[in-house]
């Protein structure tokens, strides 16, 4: 069930990316999809009875990989400041547009 939820958020942010037209409501729709990929990445590495890596007397068992741990943290980071940036191109393009339609901005581009 799980599973299914993931992929429908991932779903909802692929589709909205495709038919949306404002600009800010595609951003949206792509940070969605990246929570949706990251939260499947998450759902397939989690494991039961995995302990976390600490140094301590016990003997070594089943620990958890660090790695996957911390290039989910890099793809939360740098999605976080790829929709910055992305804000950022939307707010300048604004000012220069009265809407964020992007069949709108197209018919008034002019090369």
């Amino acid at each position: 069930m799980l599973h299914a939820c993931v992929y429908a958020t991932i779903l909802l942010g692929f589709f909205g990316l495709i038919f949306k037209e404002n600009l800010v409501m595609k951003i949206i729709a792509m940070d969605v999809m990246s929570t949706g990929v990251i939260a499947l990445f998450v759902l397939v590495a989690a494991r039961e009875g995995i302990r976390t890596p600490i140094v301590s007397v016990m003997t070594p068992r089943n620990f958890a990989d660090p790695v996957p741990q911390a290039v989910i943290l890099t793809a939360i980071v740098i999605g976080f400041s790829i929709q910055a940036l992305m804000l950022v191109g939307v707010m300048k393009l604004a000012r220069d547009n009265p809407t964020l339609e992007i069949r709108e901005i197209e018919k008034g581009y002019r090369p």
